[in-house]
């Protein structure tokens, strides 16, 4: 007999947070509100955002649901230049997260009680731009369906954090043009 898992995300919350995603401003509080949803749909002890800055070519926490402070600021995860959500732009899954030979800080691993973790791409169009993590203190399968609910959920969710990045841009553009001698000005 095969178990298959049963279906976590239903029709109701999917349309739930993709509202959230389309209508909410702050990508911070928008990121709150998705890892806490995932949580709760899957019955998971954590998950978290991390967003990716390719100037400094590091990985930021956004937010998380369900890990301590002590955890997030020791930055427990695997070797960046492994990421192979950025390579392959597919989820992954680590089975026995503490002993896998990509991870910096197993001790932090273990304290924190994690045994398993799943880590979604999130894309802007062809471009990985973060991580969505989701970590749990079992091992576990997910239905293939709610996967592909979280891939859409976090490229939504990468368009939405695209959008604010230019946003930002414009907004500095618009107030250092703003500054400028109205002589300077002509013609735009």
């Amino acid at each position: 007999m095969v178990y298959v898992p049963e279906r976590k995300i239903n029709l109701a919350q999917f349309r739930a947070i993709s509202h959230a995603i389309s209508t909410y401003e702050d990508v911070v509080l928008l990121g709150k509100h998705i890892v806490e949803s995932i949580c709760r749909s899957f019955d998971i002890m954590a998950a978290t955002v991390l967003v990716f800055d390719d100037r400094e070519k590091k990985l930021y926490y956004v937010c998380s649901h369900g890990l301590s402070d002590e955890y997030i600021r020791k930055h427990p995860d695997y070797d960046e230049n492994l990421l192979q959500e950025f390579v392959t732009g597919q989820p992954v899954y680590f089975e026995d997260f503490k002993n896998d030979p990509r991870v910096k800080n197993p001790e932090a691993i273990e304290k924190e009680g994690i045994v398993s973790m799943l880590s979604f791409p999130i894309k802007s169009r062809k471009h990985v731009v973060g991580l969505l993590k989701l970590y749990n203190n079992n091992k576990w399968m997910i239905h293939d369906d709610d996967k592909d609910s979280i891939n859409i959920l976090a490229e939504h969710f990468g368009l939405v954090i695209e959008t604010n990045g230019l946003k930002n841009f414009l907004e500095e553009v618009r107030a250092v043009m703003s500054n400028l001698p109205l002589r300077m000005l002509q013609g735009f």
